[in-house]
This record gives C-alpha cells, sequence and structure tokens, in this order.
C-alpha cells in the first residue's frame, strides 16, 4: 500500500472496462492513464480479475503510477485506482 491513501483523492478521470476481457481493460487503462498529470487520478471500474491482479499493476510499475485495487464483494467487481506520482 502506498504512503498516502489514493482512494481518498478525487479522480480526474474514470473509466468502466467491466464486461470487457483482457486484453482491453489493460489498453483502456492505457491510454487513460497516459494522459493524466502528476497528482491526477483514474478511477477504474474492472471485473477482469486478471487485469487487476497482473495486467495492470504490471503496467503501473513499468510506468512508476501509484495503484490500488478495492474488491467490492457486493458488487462482483474492483475499484481500480491509478494516480501518476508528482515529481
Amino acid at each position: 500500500m502506498s504512503e498516502i491513501d489514493i482512494k481518498a483523492i478525487a479522480p480526474t478521470k474514470e473509466i468502466d472496462v467491466l464486461g470487457r476481457v483482457c486484453p482491453y481493460p489493460l489498453v483502456m487503462t492505457k491510454k487513460a492513464s497516459d494522459g493524466l498529470n502528476p497528482g491526477e487520478m483514474l478511477k477504474i471500474l474492472c471485473d477482469s480479475e486478471a487485469s487487476v491482479t497482473t495486467e495492470i499493476p504490471n503496467l503501473c510499475q513499468k510506468k512508476g503510477l501509484l495503484m490500488e485495487a478495492v474488491r467490492l464483494e457486493d458488487k462482483g467487481y474492483w475499484e481500480v485506482y491509478v494516480m501518476k506520482a508528482e515529481s
């Protein structure tokens, strides 16, 4: 977990990839995150476990983005928060 609670920051952008299978959640996350400025937050709604546990974290690690995922058990999907760190 990051030093700051990135879930508490209001998202600058939000994308909904519910019902989409790989590679779409990853591709859409990459495209949306490319437009983030330092300090901005992207919120992703995703129900693809592989995307949330492997693909998106790998992308964030490569791009130096902060990421936190929250599983919403009652809704059956994750809210994924991706933030571009301030330089």
